[in-house]
């Protein structure tokens, strides 16, 4: 019989996978960004709501933590905005080799964030990865933008991370999630408000917005529900029996998850050139030795 770590482990092993999967979603749904994220959000945070009335939660937030959600809430809009933008103008491939970019950014504003000073090797880093990168825009030019919108996307993750780490200490996972969700969806319906009144009812919430195929909506409510919901809280409780090294080098397993299914659905569209793959493995190894170093440090100073 399973005991509840490995259990714990096998589940966290699921739920990055099913996060890999949540860029071929977005290759796979025919909206834009704008109208996606909406969807997703919008989605995501009714089923967040039914999970805090059935466990019974307080939705309750001291005022300085609500500004804090409010901010949150918009940097991870404009993250899912420019993540999904990226696999439109690109591919879902380049769009996850970037995002893995998101733990070196993490290094980088952790210090100023927290108010610590910098690693030496953290620097080191940086220059590998950014060598790593370099490759990766020397032979595929083709997906300049994309590349551009993923790194934008990465850092915001980073962004968006880091001001949960400050919340997390004073308020429920779920109860976060749902402010966070709830003010990215205010925030993109203003903005389509605006745009349908500047364009007359032509775009914006125009006649089509709502006019989706019925895969379309199959694809958003998994990517609302399972990807969105079910995997943020799932993540939460499994979090509780593994060490943090184990969240760390299984989280970074993403973009490889992703770039496969997406290899498996799309063919050809997602080969990339043999030089991407190089830069992407140099990206993606300097993110998990960072990642082990850093615990390393953090297990040896509470021996």
């Amino acid at each position: 019989m399973l005991n509840d770590k490995l259990k714990s482990y096998l589940h966290f092993h699921f739920i990055v996978f099913i996060w890999g999967f949540t860029a071929v979603l977005g290759a796979l749904i025919s909206l834009d960004a704008v109208p996606l994220v909406w969807y997703r959000m919008l989605l995501a945070s009714g089923f967040i709501l039914i999970w805090i009335k059935w466990k019974k939660k307080d939705l309750k937030v001291a005022p300085r933590q609500l500004i804090l959600l409010v901010i949150a809430g918009l940097v991870i809009a404009l993250h899912w905005l420019t993540f999904f933008g990226a696999i439109k103008v690109s591919n879902v491939s380049i769009t996850l080799a970037m995002l893995s970019t998101g733990a070196f950014f993490t290094s980088i504003l952790e210090p100023i964030f927290y108010k610590r000073k910098f690693v030496g090797y953290e620097i080191i880093f940086g220059l590998i990865v950014m060598l790593g990168l370099y490759i990766i825009f020397k032979v595929e030019t083709n997906y300049f933008l994309g590349i551009v919108l993923a790194l934008i996307s990465a850092f915001l993750g980073a962004v968006f991370t880091l001001i949960n780490g400050k919340l997390v200490k004073y308020n429920a996972p779920s109860v976060i999630s749902f402010y966070e969700l709830t003010t990215g969806v205010a925030a993109i319906t203003v903005y389509l408000l605006i745009m349908t009144w500047i364009s007359e009812g032509t775009s914006g919430f125009g006649p089509g917005f709502f006019k989706l195929s019925s895969q379309d909506w199959m694809y958003l409510l998994i990517l609302a529900s399972i990807c969105t919901a079910y995997a943020f809280i799932a993540s939460v409780a499994v979090m509780k029996h593994l060490s943090p090294y184990t969240i760390m080098l299984t989280i970074n397993l993403e973009p490889v998850y992703g770039i496969f299914l997406a290899f498996l659905i799309f063919g050809n569209k997602e080969q990339m050139n043999p030089q991407f793959y190089y830069g992407a493995a140099i990206i993606l190894g300097t993110v998990i030795l960072n990642g082990y170093l850093k615990t390393k440090r953090k297990i040896n100073k509470l021996s």
